[in-house]
């Protein structure tokens, strides 16, 4: 093979809805790039595994394979379970080149699917002024991630919501009706609630019930296999191919 394969890791979840919406965004990016193999593999839960897809490659010829972590933020799977599955991979299978790319956080392609997602849902554009948002993120104990997170938010804070606020599914305070609840008290006369998530499962699951227990006037779906999401795992599989130093605006 003369064209590097591109291999999407996804965690993975009990919950089948994850999977079938990694499987769904994986053929998105199929579409938008012909010619381009895209193989999907699961840390865990879920199969295939990330040494079974690479040992298949690997024996099917490949020569080089960019390793796409599908996370927003950088924490604990991005700088520990990805770099040390990869690790014992190159170390078993030496005739197969492997890079891996950058996660996909932050990015405008990001704030723009969280912006289809909520205009989905039912959110104006003539009703941001006095709508609040709840930015509910899965959580993490990782500081660069909650860096991350807290900074997306005071961007979307400037793209005429009235108040953005984070939340979190776990790991951290405050959860999505407490940050709903707190919108309110402020006397926010909406509030909209945006899931920073890409596909379903337990985590997911709490932020949609902790949006409905405190009444939010508008939930959006998780990110899922939204164009602007297939386009950037795109431009991360580029940058990791371009020369150090150079980068792609995504």
């Amino acid at each position: 093979m003369t064209h590097p394969t591109l291999l999407v890791i996804a965690h993975g979840s009990r919950d089948p809805r994850h999977a079938a919406t990694v499987h769904a965004l994986t053929e998105r990016v199929r579409a938008e790039r012909p010619g381009l193999r895209v193989e999907t593999a699961f840390l865990e839960f879920n199969a295939p595994s990330v040494p079974r897809v690479l040992e298949r490659l690997a024996a099917q010829g490949a020569d080089e394979v960019v390793a796409l972590p599908l996370l927003l933020t950088r924490a604990f799977h991005a700088k520990t379970d990805i770099p040390s599955v990869l690790r014992e991979a190159r170390a078993r299978l030496p005739g197969l080149r492997i890079r891996q790319a950058d996660v996909l956080g932050p990015s405008p392609l990001l704030n723009a699917t969280l912006g289809r997602r909520l205009r989905e849902a039912g959110a104006r554009p003539g009703d941001l002024p006095r709508t609040g948002l709840v930015l509910a993120s899965a959580g993490s104990t990782d500081p660069e991630a909650i860096a991350v997170i807290a900074e997306i938010a005071r961007e979307l804070r400037h793209t005429g919501w009235c108040a953005v606020r984070p939340a979190f599914a776990s790991a951290l305070l405050p959860r999505t009706e407490d940050a709903v609840r707190a919108l309110r008290a402020e006397g926010v006369d909406r509030v909209a609630v945006a899931p920073y998530v890409i596909a379903p499962g337990r985590l997911p699951d709490r932020i949609e019930a902790g949006a409905e227990a405190a009444d939010a006037d508008v939930l959006a779906d998780v990110l899922g296999p939204a164009p602007e999401l297939a386009r950037l795992l795109l431009n991360r599989f580029d940058e990791a191919r371009l020369p150090v130093g150079a980068s792609l605006s995504a």
